[in-house]
């Protein structure tokens, strides 16, 4: 099958050496069990279904996609025509892609303004990893040579406030920020001005996360919304939801909080190289159709990458791919 043939080119494996290396947790967690099941069932049979569902759901892919993963996968015609059940790993793989894509083009990459000020807006519960994924961003962006501004937008608390300022002074960036309990959209004012009066490129705002007061949150959501779009039309270019990846089904209920707050475009998964599941990256597309737009694989700026289906894929089945 395609995925096969794909990771038998070196170059290709090279380039997903990191995720390789980064999902070695979540490759050796529930999908590691895969083989044991293949190894135990020589007959495609029911319990062999049900074992797969078991191991899916364990793996964080959640119960709505597993039982349509499962009930597609039995109905599939080449299934029918299978004598062994190894037979079925390469199908079970066409079938994630086909999850995951849904029967489009998925484009990961950040929308940029071709006509001026780009700015992108970071969402997420405090803890989720937010404040480092806006400075690796950050630092992404400015390697790639556009000038880049941070605004300091989580004035509820003063950690988030000084943790930004702390990586901007790292990474050679520049921070607005206000004290303390200011208001958000202020600073994301502030932040914008300056950066069109100083010819910045790109405005990454950091914004708080407070779920358990939702409506104050979907209100001050919509007011810096509000203000971006004032001072840049077409703003923000990218809304982007941050999700810690070992929160497993948490992060799915944070993402329905925040896409029901406020019009999400993109989601960043972070710890995807801390977590044993992994399989929140296609539950997310599937029930909620936003694609991932960037992971990251380590604590280092370096550790973040644009996501990739495929490099994505041979981190979930590295050996069973290279075996194949």
């Amino acid at each position: 099958m395609g995925i096969f043939s794909i990771f038998k080119n070196k170059e290709k494996r090279k380039k997903a050496e990191k995720y390789r290396i980064g999902m070695e947790k979540t490759r050796k967690g529930s999908f590691s069990l895969l083989k044991q099941i293949f190894s135990r069932h020589n007959q495609i049979t029911e319990e062999l279904f049900d074992e797969l569902e078991e191991i899916f759901v364990m793996a964080d892919i959640g119960v709505e996609t597993v039982v349509k993963f499962v009930d597609e996968l039995k109905s599939d015609p080449r299934v029918k025509n299978l004598t062994s059940a190894k037979d079925l790993q390469p199908i079970i793989i066409d079938k994630m892609f086909d999850i995951y894509l849904k029967g489009e083009i998925v484009d990961s990459n950040l929308r940029f303004n071709p006509e001026g000020l780009t700015v992108f807006l970071f969402v997420g519960v405090n803890g989720s990893g937010k404040t480092t994924t806006i400075a690796k961003i950050a630092h992404r962006l400015k390697n790639e040579g556009r000038r880049a501004l941070i605004a300091a937008g989580d004035t509820f608390r003063a950690a988030a406030i000084e943790q930004l300022e702390i990586w901007g002074e790292r990474i050679g960036c520049p921070v607005v920020s206000r004290p303390q309990g200011s208001d958000p959209s202020s600073v994301i004012f502030d932040a914008i001005q300056k950066a069109k009066a100083e010819g910045y490129d790109v405005v990454l705002c950091d914004t708080a996360g407070r779920l358990q007061t939702k409506i104050n949150l979907m209100k001050e959501l919509e007011k810096i919304k509000r203000v971006i779009s004032r001072q840049v039309p077409g703003a923000p270019q990218d809304t982007l939801l941050v999700i810690d990846a070992t929160t497993g089904q948490n992060g799915l209920s944070q993402a329905r909080a925040f896409i029901e707050a406020t019009d999400v475009t993109g989601i960043v998964l972070t710890k995807l190289d801390g977590t044993a599941k992994g399989g929140i990256v296609l539950a997310i597309r599937d029930q909620y159709g936003i694609p991932i737009k960037f992971v990251t694989l380590g604590e280092k700026l370096e550790d973040i990458e644009h996501f990739d289906l495929e490099n994505y894929i041979y981190g979930l089945f590295a050996e069973m791919i290279d075996e194949g």
